[in-house]
C-alpha cells in the first residue's frame, strides 16, 4: 500500500505502550494506521479499538491493518464518543493524535489545504456545516470571535473584515481563495500567513475543541485502571486543555481553594502525570517530517 501519512512521534508512542502486555488500546483518531500498525506488532497479545470519524481514514485503515485479523475493532465516530461505549472492556491505554492527517491536508476535494479548490475542512463528511459556511455566512461578529479564540489571531479584527469585504464581490468558494486574501497578512517567518485562519476556521467546523474536552470527560468518567493515556496536540490551544485537565487528574484534594481543613476525603486522584513537559519530536524527525514539528505528547498513568 502507498501510505499517505507519516505517524508523528511514533518510536515515543510506542516507548509509552511498550509495557501494556493484556487487554485493549484504543487508538481514538487511527488516522492511516501508523501508530496502530507499530503498537500491534510491538504488542502481540493486545487489542485495538480504532476510531476515527473520517470514513475514507477507516477504509484505508481497515485494509493496513487486515493481517492482524480479529484483533482489531472499527469505529466510524467521534472520538468523544468511543471510550464510554468501550468503558466494560480492560482498557490499558488510549492514543489521540488531534491533529489532521497529512492525506486531508493534500487532498484538494477536502478543502483543509491552502491550495485546495473546495471550501470544505470537514473531517466527517457527513456534518453539515462546512468553511464554506462559516466563511460566507457568518457574522463579522463570529468571525472575529473564532479568529480570536481558535486562531489566536492578533489582527482578528482585520482579518474579519477583510474576508467580509472579499465575500461582497461574490461568494468565496475555495481554501485557495481564503488563502490569497491572506498573502500579505503579518506571519512568521517560513510560515503561511492563512495558516492561523485556516486553523481557526476548521477548529470551528470539526469542533475540536469540544471534541478534546469531551474526550478527556469521558476519561474521567469511564473508572478506567491500570490506564495509560497518550494525547498528541498540534497547536496551544489544545495542549493547554491537555495539560489542564491531566493537573485536575493528579489532583487528590478537591477542596475550593480556603478551605481551612480538607473535607473532600483527599482520595480523588486518578494517577499521575509521567510528563513534567511535553515530549516533542527531536531535530530528525522534524526534518524527516515538518509536519510534525509542532506536535506535543502529554502522558497520563490512571492507576
Amino acid at each position: 500500500m502507498k501510505i499517505p501519512h507519516i505517524p508523528v512521534l511514533l518510536n515515543d508512542v510506542k516507548e509509552q505502550f511498550k509495557d501494556i502486555k493484556d487487554g485493549y488500546i484504543v487508538d481514538c483518531t487511527v488516522g492511516y494506521g501508523g501508530h496502530s500498525e507499530a503498537i500491534l506488532e510491538q504488542n502481540p497479545d493486545i487489542k485495538m479499538i480504532c476510531c476515527d470519524q473520517d470514513s475514507v481514514a477507516i477504509e484505508f485503515s481497515k485494509e493496513r491493518l487486515k493481517r492482524f485479523g480479529d484483533r482489531v475493532t472499527f469505529e466510524n465516530d467521534k472520538f468523544s464518543n468511543i471510550i464510554s461505549k468501550y468503558s466494560t472492556l480492560s482498557i490499558r491505554g488510549i492514543l489521540a493524535d488531534i491533529g489532521v492527517s497529512s492525506l486531508q491536508l493534500d487532498d484538494k476535494n477536502r478543502g483543509f489545504g491552502f491550495n485546495s479548490s473546495v471550501l470544505d475542512m470537514r473531517m466527517d463528511k457527513k456534518s453539515k456545516l462546512s468553511a464554506y459556511e462559516v466563511v460566507n455566512n457568518y457574522s463579522k461578529q463570529s468571525l472575529e470571535n473564532i479568529l480570536r479564540d481558535y486562531g489566536e489571531v492578533r489582527e482578528y479584527k482585520k482579518a474579519a473584515k477583510r474576508i467580509c469585504e472579499a465575500r461582497k464581490e461574490g461568494e468565496i468558494s475555495s481554501a485557495a481563495e481564503l488563502s490569497e486574501l491572506f498573502k500579505n497578512f503579518p506571519s512568521k517567518k517560513g510560515i503561511n500567513p492563512a495558516t492561523l485562519i485556516f486553523q481557526a476556521i476548521r477548529i470551528e467546523v470539526n469542533d475540536e475543541l469540544g471534541e478534546l474536552a469531551g474526550l478527556l470527560k469521558a476519561i474521567e468518567d469511564a473508572n478506567l485502571h491500570s490506564c495509560r493515556v497518550a494525547i498528541i496536540s498540534f497547536h496551544s490551544l489544545e495542549d493547554r486543555i491537555v495539560k489542564r485537565v491531566f493537573k485536575e487528574f493528579a489532583k487528590s484534594c478537591i477542596c475550593p481553594q480556603g478551605v481551612m481543613k480538607c473535607e473532600c476525603g483527599d482520595n480523588h486522584s486518578l494517577g499521575k502525570i509521567l510528563t513534567k513537559k511535553p515530549i516533542v519530536p527531536t531535530k530528525e524527525e522534524m526534518k524527516k517530517n515538518p509536519r510534525s514539528r509542532s506536535s506535543k505528547m502529554r502522558v497520563f498513568e490512571i492507576e
